[in-house]
């Protein structure tokens, strides 16, 4: 707390933040709220204080709103305005579209959330009534009370990244299914099969004996039997290279040909379970190929960025965890604090206080989930390879007072590994172990000692 003015940092940054949005919602200027849909969207052109000057339905696509805009600007003319500011819900696409259309008119241009939209309309009269013009006129509503936000520029490259980082994230829900699926046919109908390698679907060797395995016998292993361990082996010696691997592990390859021999699991179903399993095999081998490719795609886009040394600097992140950390939250730059950015994800602790009552603080769980997805994937690696994260970890995890579970250390780690790769990108300075655990603070005042 500022002891001179009593104003403490939130309410500074609070009251930068609404300084911003009033510059875009000035009270020269006309609100246009738009409710965007398919092919019909109401447009009402509102004063600050949600009095409604015109109201007209335009039964367009989003991509032809320019009229709308023209109209609208020509309402709030004839009303005295100097101006209009375009206000809307983050739909779909369409808000993009709407937001470039209103930039080359001039328009300033902010988005509502659907979820403060939601808690007005039932606060608007007591119902749960949704229609298209009374979504307008609420959107006219918060963005005058300024419960309304910048939305973030389109950037060619950065958005780049966006796009292929959601595509890393199909792929990823597809393998992950294709795995569980394997597993499943597989405990059904040959167990034995999932013995043969610590981490059979890690295993590039285990994969490729399967796919020979698969595609000579289908669920008869007699091909395979009669075809000899010798010749399995010069056939997996093949198959392994394709699947990205220089030379196989042989005992798994024996592993996998012994098991031919066991008769465990529901027999009646083999032939069947085993061809499908083929079937999801070939799948995972090119949603896996098709992964790789996005991954060198990402890296690149790094690279174009210039942030890809800095933001692999983080030890246990790696160029992909950072590049699939940064496609969830484009360009750090863009939040005002780290912390700004550990609440877009959802991780900030939420305080739960009231006089002398002091309730259970938990992490809010708003924001973007992917960002909180991505960043509790990058921390697996750093809690191995980063000797800071490990050492907070475990202090988190085994102290006296107050200590977390592991689940909350981690949504703490989570969060410290945001704060950092912002760090990182907005100084232009490489990780710093030393800063990572004191701060910028704690290392002036170790240096100056």
């Amino acid at each position: 707390m500022n002891k001179a003015s009593q104003i403490s940092r939130g309410d500074k940054s609070r009251n930068t933040r609404l300084g911003r949005l009033r510059e875009l919602v000035p009270v020269t200027s006309a609100i246009v709220g738009i409710d965007l849909a398919d092919a019909k969207q109401m447009v009402v052109v509102c004063d600050h204080d949600s009095r409604v000057l015109a109201r007209k339905t335009f039964r367009v696509r989003a991509w032809d709103l320019g009229a709308a805009l023209d109209w609208a600007a020509g309402k709030a003319a004839k009303a005295g305005f100097a101006g209009v500011t375009v206000a809307c819900e983050p739909t779909g696409h369409r808000w993009r579209i709407l937001g470039q259309l209103a930039a080359e008119r001039g328009m300033a241009f902010v988005c509502v959330q659907p979820l403060i939209s939601s808690w007005a309309r039932r606060g608007e009269d007591l119902t749960s009534d949704k229609t298209d013009e009374k979504d307008a006129v609420i959107i006219a509503r918060l963005t005058a009370q300024l419960r309304c936000y910048v939305p973030e520029v389109v950037d060619e490259t950065w958005g780049r990244l966006r796009h292929l980082g959601a595509r890393r994230e199909r792929l990823l829900t597809e393998l992950t299914a294709q795995v569980q699926q394997i597993r499943d046919l597989l405990e059904c109908v040959w167990p034995t099969a999932l013995t043969a390698a610590n981490y059979p679907f890690r295993s590039r060797t285990w994969m490729a004996t399967m796919q020979v395995i698969l595609e000579r016998d289908g669920g008869d292993f007699t091909k395979t039997r009669r075809l000899g361990l010798a010749r399995l082996e010069k056939l997996v010696t093949k198959e392994v290279i394709r699947w990205g691997a220089e030379k196989p592990t042989l005992r798994i390859a024996r592993n996998l040909f012994a098991a031919l021999d066991d008769e465990a699991g529901v027999l009646a179903h083999r032939r069947g379970a085993l061809e499908r399993v083929g079937f999801v095999l070939d799948d995972f081998f090119h949603a896996r190929r098709r992964r790789v490719d996005v991954e060198e795609r990402m890296t690149a886009v790094l690279e174009d960025l210039g942030v890809k040394d800095l933001a692999s600097s983080v030890p246990g992140l790696g160029s992909i965890g950072a590049a699939a950390i940064l496609a969830q939250t484009g360009d750090p730059r863009r939040f005002t604090s780290a912390r700004a950015l550990v609440k877009h994800a959802g991780l900030a602790p939420r305080e739960r206080s009231s006089g002398t009552f002091v309730g259970r603080t938990k992490v809010t769980g708003q924001g973007r989930p992917g960002l909180r997805l991505a960043a509790w994937r990058g921390i697996w690696g750093t809690l191995q390879h980063n000797p800071v994260h490990a050492a907070r970890y475990q202090h988190l995890t085994q102290r006296e007072h107050n200590r977390l579970k592991p689940t909350q250390a981690q949504a703490a780690i989570a969060a410290a590994l945001l704060r950092q790769l912002h760090a990182v990108i907005v100084t232009g300075r490489p990780w710093d172990a030393d800063v990572a655990t004191h701060g910028t603070r704690g290392r002036v005042q170790k240096v100056a000692a």
